[in-house]
């Protein structure tokens, strides 16, 4: 007879098992019984679509700790829903079992007794939620790993968007799954405004709501009557539709209205805004290539549950979409300095929209000459000659016989790149706010922001560096339009500054400083979701950059999208004309925003680009080191070891020294580019090729913010 202590043993040996699992068939069955879809499970265990589909049909099962949660939620299943023919085990009030993962209510709901049952010798037909026919319906699960928790708008119950499967399924944000019951575009638009709960709330205390976004599946644009492609050469080269089209009839007939862009990839449907309350719902086709790869990388073939927490997150810590994330970030600018605010009228007493001090104002305002492009009426119409600022990012090589035999002889070529340069450039940036005025002859105030022509030829500094003063690198020829930020720089280099013509503002201000700060909030905080965060040491830092895109593809789509925001936001600011039919001297459509400043443009280029010479300058006098070529805001140096550890200047103590390139998560600071033998960079510099542009092993990408 064996003792009680061997018996007690035995079944501690047993509870110390790894937990088993049911056979994948029966995973799958329990999970349709209750009614979740697999990208709802995928949500919940915190990983991917197809990983929950690899442990319904065989060919993977999951680890710790994700293998106790997931049996525990099988278990709690297995009581509710039994296989058929098997007794279904007696429920009273004390012994039911409770949900097996924490439950998060995203929306109100309605009371059990009127939530329908499930039969569970039925299995769901469809992989989707069953859901009470006739209203929205809220699904209860975990909030998505790297989900914002922001405070919930009673107005906006389901959040800022929500993404329109083909089976009617509208997946929103921390997981909710509201029924749409729309079968055409005008059903979908009053049902969006009037049953979704769909919406942000403003950014500013002055500025105005975000409409809400429903984001279109190739199988939801499809039902809804629209093609899944835009087919045809006119479509394509307009990306619109032809006003003839049966859906934009139907906008028509049910009285909404198309935005001059018409119905193409981004398509905004409103009426005019009765008193205060907005019409209007922004959609986005994602088979029309809504999402460009480029700027949201695997967004578009993601599950439609995913494209929704990727672009819930990107709503929450920067905006809700409103186009191209260049679109968004000049909408942002605007978001966070509206134009307008209620003034009150002392002598009526009533209120009137009146100016927003420090915004750009209601109306467009024309650029100085030098500021313009060469197809600017501005330019056309006076005939100007006198030239045009040229404050772009750096293009430079180092001259190949400029090297050394020492700096040939080391083993690798190491690129770093700065965090979105741009936007720590527009941290604290000083800009005109008011309309240019023309000067001859003024005393240089690094103060003012304008544009000054100057003569800068005369200033004599080494050749291994680039010039500070122009895009490649090479010396001034004569007089020549400059930024404030670059002359200020001849300046504080050692030269008096003697300006001929300046163009100047008399009202100033730091108009882009809150949306730094936002956007330098949404970069930090979702590289620390993806386990990039300020704490790390110096080879910590590298070995996490190395895994971050890995660790969730969601989030690293939502943090490049972020840093597209800035780059395409700057860009957006001198927006050139599009189109074959257009004509020089022309007004086009971008000249209408108030923010069309190419000044400001300018200003955070010209800033950006002196920031890059100013470490590089700081680099030489810490470590000797020249660089051997910069594109934009990437560098490449000669290196005795295979990465920037090799290289940075660092303190005694540790401790990285300030002024030169420093490795951070923070914007401004570097991150490893890429690692290249110091052989091949070589090859291309004889080539007259850059190094920067392929260090990473490929073609960088030249954003110069056009």
């Amino acid at each position: 007879m064996p003792s009680e202590e061997e018996l007690f043993a035995s079944v501690d040996a047993l509870l110390e098992e790894e937990p088993q699992l049911p056979p994948p068939a029966e995973r799958a069955r329990l999970r349709e019984a209750a009614g979740i879809t697999q990208a709802r499970l995928a949500v919940a265990l915190k990983t991917s679509t197809q990983t929950v589909k690899n442990y319904e049909n065989g060919r993977s099962e999951p680890k710790p700790p994700r293998l106790e949660a997931y049996q525990r939620l099988l278990k709690g299943w297995a009581a509710k829903y039994p296989a058929h023919g098997a007794p279904a085990p007696a429920l009273t009030p004390a012994s039911a079992p409770q949900p097996d993962v924490p439950q998060t209510t995203t929306a109100p709901s309605a009371p059990e007794a009127d939530e329908p049952e499930m039969d569970a010798q039925t299995p769901a037909a469809q992989d989707r939620p069953v859901r009470p026919v006739g209203r929205p319906a809220a699904s209860r699960r975990p909030a998505a790993k790297g989900a914002v928790k922001a405070a919930v708008d009673p107005r906006f119950p389901h959040g800022p968007l929500a993404v329109l499967d083909g089976d009617g399924s509208a997946y929103g944000v921390d997981g909710i799954v509201l029924d749409c019951p729309a079968a055409t575009i005008p059903q979908l638009v009053e049902w969006t405004l009037r049953e979704s709960g769909l919406g942000a709330a403003k950014l500013h205390r002055h500025g105005k709501d975000s409409d809400p976004l429903i984001v279109l599946t190739a199988a939801a644009a499809v039902k809804l009557g629209l093609p899944e492609r835009l087919e045809g050469h006119e479509q394509r080269r307009s990306l619109r539709l032809p006003e003839d089209h049966p859906v934009v009839r139907q906008v028509a007939k049910a009285k909404w209205q198309l935005t001059q862009r018409g119905f193409g990839p981004w398509a905004r449907i409103y009426r005019k805004a009765q008193g205060r309350e907005r019409q209007c719902v922004q959609l986005a086709v994602l088979s029309w290539d809504a999402l460009d790869e480029r700027a949201w990388p695997g967004v578009t073939a993601m599950e439609p549950a995913d494209v929704a927490r990727v672009l819930g997150v990107y709503a929450t810590r920067v905006i809700t979409p409103r186009g191209s994330t260049a679109v968004s970030g000049l909408e942002l600018m605007t978001a966070m300095r509206p134009p307008t605010r209620a003034v009150r009228d002392e002598a009526t007493g009533n209120w009137a929209s009146g100016h927003n001090p420090g915004s750009l104002g209601t109306e467009p305002m024309d650029p100085a000459p030098p500021e313009a492009t060469q197809e600017h009426p501005v330019v056309v119409g006076s005939g100007w000659k006198g030239g045009f600022l040229n404050e772009e990012a750096y293009q430079w090589v180092r001259d190949v016989d400029l090297l050394t035999a020492e700096e040939c002889t080391l083993p690798y070529a190491v690129g770093l790149d700065l965090n979105t340069a741009f936007l720590a450039a527009a941290a604290r940036l000083v800009v005109g706010l008011s309309a240019p005025d023309h000067f001859h002859a003024p005393t240089f105030n690094p103060k003012i922001p304008g544009s000054w022509l100057v003569d800068l030829s005369c200033i004599e500094l080494d050749p291994r560096l680039p010039s500070p003063f122009t895009p490649d690198g090479s010396r001034p020829t004569g007089p020549a339009w400059y930024q404030t930020h670059t002359v200020a720089y001849a300046q504080e280099l050692g030269f008096n500054v003697q300006p001929i013509e300046a163009y100047l503002r008399r009202e100033t201000g730091a108009y882009l400083d809150p949306w730094h700060d936002r956007l330098k909030n949404a970069y930090v905080d979702t590289l620390a979701d993806l386990g990039v965060s300020k704490d790390l040491s110096d080879a910590e830092f590298l070995a996490a950059m190395e895994q971050h895109k890995q660790t969730d593809p969601a989030l690293a789509a939502v943090l490049s999208a972020i840093k597209a925001t800035v780059k395409g936001g700057v860009g957006k600011l001198r927006e050139r004309p599009q189109g074959r039919h257009y004509k020089e001297g022309e007004r086009w459509p971008a000249l209408e925003r108030p923010t069309w400043r190419p000044d400001i443009r300018a200003a955070v280029i010209s800033k950006a680009r002196v920031n890059m010479h100013r470490k590089l300058n700081n680099m030489v006098k810490m470590t000797g080191l020249y660089p051997l070529a910069v594109l934009s805001d990437c560098v490449v140096y000669p290196s005795p070891g295979d990465n920037p550890l090799a290289f940075l200047p660092y303190a005694a103590s540790g401790k990285p020294q300030p002024g030169g390139f420093r490795l951070g998560p923070t914007p401004g600071l570097a991150k490893l580019e890429g690692i290249q033998p110091m052989a091949w960079a070589v090859d291309l510099m004889e080539q007259g090729l850059n190094p920067a542009r392929h260090i990473k092993g490929g073609d960088a990408v030249l954003d110069e913010g056009e």
